[in-house]
């Protein structure tokens, strides 16, 4: 999170703009489902997002894109972005040649390599066999009080940052909203349902079939009650899954959750659908946002580009550093606490190596490009305002995948989070077991799709030791079940510490007249880092992962009250809501 840097290379952002009260198109304020596009045939023609100079008008410009003859399918007055779709394929450049245009380019790619890296598989690891037990952690001596759900004595990340301990205390507040800025949220989950506000539910996406395969709906914009990917739905168990005696229970069983989905099913996030969640987050009043992904299709965000990419690569590089920078400080002027996921490339943001990995769609356009710290950027976690969270295995050593930075001054890192270790206590009957890693909620029909459970819901071989299943019986409704599957990432990490920030906001907040119930957002990162736990850096400091490369080997910088793998410290719930300082 390089305030400073980001605020010199890009400039302060004087908004200066009124118009239309929430974001995206007008039939996103009052549709349930908040589409970007009304029509299957939107989905067919190229997407374009296009920037106004700052404090422009993006309705005048859309107004301006619209007699050049694109579709019109988003229109973000507070950050001056429109979206649009065209079947011109000098779009682009006819765009910039106009008038207050600050930049324009696909919501694609630009450019293309033939060269493509295998794919990073670290995000979800699989066994290759059946019959794997889960494993005991660390911390399965630490008692349970509080905890009354089936697989709560599974989650060793929150007797890790003494969640337990919290909830005697403070469960969450339902006026504390959280998004989950993801690839959607299930709805109908049994540990979900509970806490999901579908009033203020949005979906910014439109779904691509190319990637991720034929539309469900005929508008190709799901409803804002569905996941397909996954992602999303485990995210939101980790930070609210309600305490109702099945399942999991979250880091604050009992604040709502808001769905604002900006990713793809297949899981990318482009920049139209993520400034648009930003700022509808903004002007709903959410308190806490939780952003586990990057921006695509670039992995960094170079000022006039890497010296590898093309002008037209290093222009839609600076539009998405432009607007990512507005859309953050506009959330965080509104009290929206940012928290985003610092990421699963094992990398010393400080130092960052070739990114061999973008533009990454579609597929097989990556070419290599020499990253600099100075002017690159890994967002939306290294934008103004986000508090980065790096990932902690069941041993609280740095988990071998995720980043870290060796320069702490640069303000890249903030706290810490259980994130799960697959590779964690080496040399044990715990190595590589899913126990290591974090369980939470995901969809039926996802975890139906990967092969984890069959038609009639029985968990398949395949699913075996990775996915579990509950069910309760309900008055009147039957038996309701909920499935679970242990996931590892940074990804994981961020929605611990989300949630830590939504009981932040239970506990300390206060209503402030029309603004209603909340905590100011630097408020609220200052307990959160406060009041994590020290950890201090591992001996030797020249951290070695066994039986994996040398390559993953890190370097901790600092002490225990700030280091380069942990920031402040483990997050931790039950310090931050009795927090007096």
């Amino acid at each position: 999170m390089r305030h400073n840097k980001l605020l010199a290379l890009v400039g302060a952002t004087a908004l200066g703009v009124t118009g239309l009260a929430s974001t995206a198109s007008a039939q996103s304020a009052t549709s349930a489902t908040s589409a970007v596009a009304t029509s299957s045939s939107a989905a067919t023609a190229d997407s374009y997002v296009v920037l106004a100079e700052r404090g422009g008008s993006a309705k005048a410009l859309a107004a301006k894109l619209k007699a050049q003859g694109a579709t019109i399918t988003s229109v973000n007055e507070q950050i001056g972005l429109v979206t649009v779709t065209s079947k011109d394929a000098g779009f682009v450049k006819k765009a910039r040649a106009l008038k207050g245009v600050f930049g324009a380019s696909s919501e694609g790619i630009v450019g293309r390599s033939p060269n493509r890296p295998a794919k990073d598989t670290t995000e979800r690891p699989r066994l290759a066999g059946p019959g794997n037990s889960h494993g005991k952690s660390a911390h399965s001596k630490k008692g349970k009080k509080g905890a009354t759900d089936t697989l709560d004595p599974l989650l060793w990340g929150m007797d890790m940052i003494d969640a337990p301990e919290a909830h005697a205390i403070e469960t969450g507040d339902k006026r504390v909203k959280v998004g989950i800025m993801d690839t959607g949220v299930d709805a109908t989950h049994p540990d979900i349902a509970p806490n999901f506000d579908r009033k203020l539910s949005r979906n910014f996406v439109t779904d691509i079939p190319a990637i991720d395969g034929p539309c469900e709906v005929e508008s190709c914009v799901d409803p804002a009650t569905v996941d397909e990917g996954g992602h999303g739905t485990h995210v939101a168990g980790t930070v609210g899954a309600a305490k109702n005696g099945v399942g999991v229970s979250g880091v604050a069983p009992t604040a709502s959750i808001v769905n604002v989905r900006a990713g793809q099913d297949a899981g990318y996030f482009f920049l139209g659908p993520v400034v648009d969640a930003l700022t509808y987050s903004a002007d709903k009043g959410l308190d806490v946002v939780n952003m586990s992904f990057y921006v695509d299709p670039w992995a960094f965000n170079c000022v006039d580009g890497a010296p590898e990419d093309s002008p037209e690569e290093a222009e839609a590089q600076n539009m998405t550093i432009e607007a990512m920078s507005r859309a953050l400080r506009y959330a965080h002027a509104k009290d929206v606490t940012l928290v985003g996921a610092l990421g699963n490339s094992a990398e010393d943001l400080a130092n960052p190596s070739m990114d061999t990995s973008s533009p990454n769609y579609p597929e097989g356009n990556e070419h290599p490009r020499t990253i600099d710290n100075a002017s690159c950027y890994d967002l939306p976690v290294e934008g103004p305002h986000v508090i980065g969270v790096s990932a902690v295995g069941p041993s609280e050593r740095k988990a071998y995948f995720s980043n870290y930075t060796t320069d702490l001054s640069s303000g890249e890192i903030e706290v810490s989070a259980p994130g799960g270790d697959y590779r964690d206590y080496p040399g044990t009957d715990k190595f590589m077991t899913p126990g290591n890693l974090i369980l939470s909620s995901i969809p039926r029909n996802v975890a139906l799709a990967e092969g984890s459970i069959d038609e009639d819901g029985n968990i398949t071989p395949y699913g075996e030791g990775w996915v579990l299943k509950d069910c309760q019986t309900v008055p009147g409704k039957g038996e309701q079940c909920g499935y679970y599957e242990y996931y590892q990432g940074t990804s994981m990490a961020s929605p611990h510490a989300a949630g830590v920030s939504a009981l932040i906001v239970s506990a300390h907040g206060k209503v402030n007249g029309k603004a209603g119930f909340g905590l100011d957002a630097d408020r609220t990162r200052q307990i959160l880092m406060d009041s994590a736990r020290d950890k201090a850096c591992p001996e030797p400091r020249l951290f070695d992962y066994p039986e994996i490369p040398a390559a993953y080997n890190a370097e901790c910088v600092g002490d225990a009250d700030f280091n380069g793998f942990y920031g402040d410290g483990i997050v931790n719930a039950y310090k931050a809501v009795t927090h007096t300082g």
